[in-house]
């Protein structure tokens, strides 16, 4: 795995997954909220797979 997620994208990223398991988990959203372990995830590891298949790479160093 190439890292492929920049520092930025990687906040964000982070940000987003945090806020929607924790709205998720005190139910002001439904079960879909629990999708924000993926941007979780993605930011955690700094490596995004849909980025690698579209070739997108916002990491500034393996650019």
């Amino acid at each position: 795995m190439k890292i492929n997620v920049g520092n930025l994208d990687r906040l964000a990223r982070i940000a987003a997954g945090v806020v929607l398991i924790a709205l998720a988990a005190t139910d002001t959203v439904g079960w879909w909220g629990w999708l924000g372990v993926v941007p979780l995830a993605t930011g955690l590891f700094r490596f995004c797979p849909a980025y690698a298949l579209l070739g997108i790479n916002t990491c500034p160093v393996n650019k």
